[in-house]
């Protein structure tokens, strides 16, 4: 492993905005948040971030802020106002409403594989190069901007090395104009109907505010996702160590054989002279003088003396210090959940606190006055056969369960629920989404000022489901009320607001051919129980109840079977938890 190169981001926030009519675009709410901040969390992974424009709320202390001179002198200006000195720079501008981590990760995968490129530009859904959305070596934008002399007003195509790459970014169409502006706000974006299961979790990760960071032991981190790099601050190993079990030797030999014999943890002090040997255990630090350690095969011992057998390799079964890793090595980078490996790693490189957001906490509520958990049915009555296991698949999304209750249906409840519950980062309501006299949610919020970032999406079952965002950040799911529904939607959306809330990188698609996809398939795309067969191959349950979960035993995967897709086409499966 090697010392990582230090990324830094550049936010351009304080153009004129003439087209606009001089509104401040990077202050104005798409999604739920400030198009500003839309930007500030695409680039949370990187050490350093600098946003160019008049001083803002809001963007917490790790971002700082300057001004270009004159102010609103042009983009060109901005950047050289920002002063960066980075190894590698990503330069954004503010007004891109759903512009993503993806989008950076991918502008730095292009430039770290063109080694040739000073930099990496995105393209648009239209095909439109981005000139400031973009990648740079650093030393490379620098010479670019000492080689224009006048920065005010000059056009980022000012600044284009003759040595670049470009990548496609979709999603990262930029407000201009109103008319922008309001297409982007009401989620139109040239989607004339209900986006499908892919499209919509793209719309609902985009859509999320960032959890605030905390910095916590490694211990208490299970479940989050780091915020920053894990970067080790000792070297592994510490100290010198025997890889084997054997004798640690000082020269050449023959070796004399010392009467001491070293174990890990051994605090005696043994110093080996030239044409000396001592007896040494599997993960023991060498003593001082000790050039090797010798294994226990390699050797005969007669007496007190160690002798290399004639047909021994010459090696060296000693650990080097830092052999492993070097303070400084990257270990985990920014966005990767913590898992029991990224904590093990943390403390093997003697980090002792992380960087962190979440995990997400989650409010689940299940909702109709017919639901009965608990007691003999009532006349009218349903069992609740979904909220007991509900939160078994919030956890198996990467999400923690911070309370639960069942909501009745009265005329207020929905606006109780949202006004009050505020102790949680999402919540997740089963039933109350289609259009029946019951299902008040969406009026609900409507009243709270939330914003609606999907209202149905073009799958069966769970076209009903509803995503939005209240103002406070809070995220909010409505899954519909049949049992199968509500997983399958729950398995497909959740993951995408916990990679929103969090920072964390989307976990890459299971994407198999499905064997018998005509026989399944129809004019939307289908959420059904999918198996795998002796041979492997993936196959998919054409007719299932929706009301109860039997269906799901002996499953793999919920399988999201593309609309019209014949006998070997690929579809993506999500894993069933066990």
């Amino acid at each position: 492993m090697s010392t990582p190169p230090v990324h830094e981001a550049v936010i351009v926030a304080g153009g004129r905005a003439t087209r606009m009519g001089g509104l401040d675009k990077p202050a104005q709410i798409v999604a739920g948040r400030r198009m500003l901040d839309a930007a500030v969390a695409a680039v949370a992974g990187l050490d350093r971030v600098t946003v160019v424009g008049p001083p803002r709320d809001g963007l917490g202390a790790s971002v700082t802020q300057v001004r270009e001179s004159p102010a609103g002198s042009g983009p060109v200006a901005a950047l050289a106002a920002a002063r960066p000195a980075a190894d590698v720079v990503v330069t954004l501008p503010s007004d891109l409403p759903f512009v993503t981590t993806d989008t950076v990760t991918a502008l730095l995968d292009a430039l770290r594989t063109a080694p040739d490129a000073d930099a990496a530009f995105a393209v648009d859904d239209t095909g439109r190069v981005q000139f400031l959305v973009a990648a740079w070596r650093g030393a490379a934008l620098a010479s670019r901007l000492a080689a224009l002399g006048d920065v005010v007003d000059r056009p980022v195509r000012a600044l284009l090395p003759d040595r670049h790459v470009t990548v496609a970014a979709p999603g990262i169409d930029d407000c201009d104009t109103l008319d922008d502006l309001a297409r982007a706000r009401t989620g139109a974006r040239d989607h004339t109907e209900a986006p499908g299961p892919a499209r919509a979790r793209t719309l609902v990760r985009n859509a999320q505010r960032r959890l605030p960071v905390r910095t916590v032991p490694p211990a208490e981190a299970f479940g989050t996702t780091l915020a920053t790099p894990l970067v080790a601050a000792g070297a592994l190993p510490p100290v010198a160590t025997s890889a084997m079990d054997g004798y640690a030797v000082a020269g050449d030999g023959p070796w004399s054989l010392r009467t001491e014999i070293r174990t890990a943890g051994s605090s005696g002090r043994v110093v080996l002279d030239d044409g000396q040997a001592v007896r040494i255990a599997t993960g023991a630090h060498l003593p001082p003088g000790a050039t090797s350690v010798v294994r226990d095969e390699f050797v005969s011992v007669t007496g007190a003396v160690v002798t290399l057998l004639p047909d021994a390799p010459r090696r060296d079964d000693a650990r080097a210090v830092g052999e492993d890793w070097l303070p400084g090595t990257l270990l985990a980078d920014a966005g990767v959940s913590v898992t029991p490996a990224v904590v093990s790693a943390a403390f093997s490189g003697e980090v002792t606190a992380l960087d962190v957001r979440g995990p997400l906490r989650v409010h689940l509520v299940i909702t109709g006055d017919e639901i009965r958990r608990t007691g003999p049915l009532e006349q009218g009555q349903t069992r609740d056969s979904l909220g007991p296991v509900l939160p078994r698949f919030v956890e198996w999304c990467g999400a923690r369960v911070s309370g639960e209750q069942h909501l009745r249906d009265t005329a207020d409840g929905f606006d109780v629920l949202l006004r009050d519950t505020v102790d949680t980062d999402a919540l997740v309501i089963v039933g109350a989404t289609g259009g029946g006299a019951a299902d008040q949610l969406r009026g609900a919020l409507d009243r709270a000022g939330a914003e609606i970032v999907v209202d149905r999406v073009r799958c069966k079952p769970g076209g009903s489901q509803v995503s939005a965002v209240l103002p406070d950040g809070r995220a909010v799911l409505g899954l519909p009320g049949n049992p199968v529904a509500a997983v399958g939607t729950l398995m497909v959306v959740l993951p995408a607001v916990v990679c929103g809330r969090t920072g964390r990188a989307s976990a890459a698609p299971l994407v198999a051919p499905l064997v018998n996809a005509g026989d399944v398939a129809g004019d939307r795309t289908r959420l059904l129980p999918a198996y795998r067969d002796e041979e492997g191959r993936w196959l998919c349950d054409n007719a299932v109840r929706t009301s109860h979960l039997a269906g799901l035993i002996g499953r793999d995967a919920i399988a999201l079977v593309p609309p019209h897709a014949v006998d070997g086409d690929d579809a993506e499966f999500l894993p069933l938890p066990g």
